[in-house]
């Protein structure tokens, strides 16, 4: 990864971190744009979102990601379509 710039700023006490200027400036990083933030390897990760992402929008893509884990790990079971509308009636 390509460290282009490096800027220093801390977090406030209410654990908001403040985008040095010529960097919100360089990004058009303006009041209202949608940052998606993550953890890889240690690192706090900040992506730029295309689109204007709703909170219930960000809820939805956490419950994929945690149901795409628990596949992985085989937490998950099988069944028919039979079973599978059987338990879906059940909800």
């Amino acid at each position: 990864m390509k460290t282009e710039e490096l800027e220093l700023t801390k977090v406030s006490s209410k654990g908001q971190i403040v985008l040095p200027k010529d960097i919100r400036r360089k990004l058009k990083i303006i009041k209202g744009t949608a940052i998606a933030v993550s953890i890889t390897d240690g690192l706090i990760v900040l992506k730029l979102l295309e689109s204007k992402l709703l909170k219930d929008d960000l809820e939805t893509l956490k419950q994929v990601k945690n149901a795409w884990e628990e596949v992985e790990a085989g937490k998950v079971k099988t069944a028919s379509a039979k079973e599978f509308l059987k338990d879906l009636k059940g909800w």
